[in-house]
């Protein structure tokens, strides 16, 4: 097919191609209003046009930044096991307003992060049965600090889940003094 140049269509034909674009994307999954403007532009669609499609879809509730973002920290902390910062920061990756992503993170709270991390720290320690302590502990906290986690947290689950796995001694009680 080929690439249509939105200029050189009509004003009419260049809406009716603008709402396909933003159609098909949103038929894949959810979209923010800042994906959908980088969409637009990246395919040549003026700023004017853009912004006045984006508000359409917004009032007809078809976009909507705080319901993705709740959609997005529910998927992401479940399936990828990401912690509050780290949902925060996609999400403003994504062109969602700060407050906004901070408030959908705030959906998870301390007792359910503790939890999401006993469980990827217990499932990384079934793969180092044959690494020494010292370098299973700095694995782990690599993992969980790439994924978010409060080096606080990180410690004590790590602390915690070794004990329970029987480890002799934890490496973590010379580093952090309780």
């Amino acid at each position: 097919m080929a690439k249509i140049d939105p200029a050189e269509l009509s004003p009419e034909e260049a809406w009716k191609k603008a709402k396909e674009v933003c159609f098909d994307l949103l038929a894949i999954r959810a979209r923010t209003k800042d994906e959908l403007r980088q969409a637009l532009r990246r395919k040549g669609f003026d700023e004017e046009l853009s912004e006045r499609l984006i508000g359409k879809l917004d009032s007809s509730g078809l976009v909507d930044d705080a319901a993705f973002a709740e959609q997005w920290v529910r998927s992401r902390h479940t399936t990828q096991g990401l912690a509050r910062s780290a949902l925060v920061a996609e999400l403003k990756r994504k062109g969602v307003d700060g407050e906004v992503a901070s408030q959908a993170a705030e959906e998870i709270d301390r007792e359910s992060e503790e939890q999401r991390a006993r469980e990827l720290v217990r499932k990384r320690l079934r793969t180092m049965t044959t690494l020494d302590e010292q370098t299973a502990v700095r694995r782990l906290l690599g993992t969980l600090a790439r994924k978010g986690y409060p080096q606080g947290l990180a410690y004590s689950v790590i602390r915690e889940e070794l004990r329970d796995a029987g480890a002799d001694s934890t490496p973590l009680d010379d580093a952090v003094t309780d």
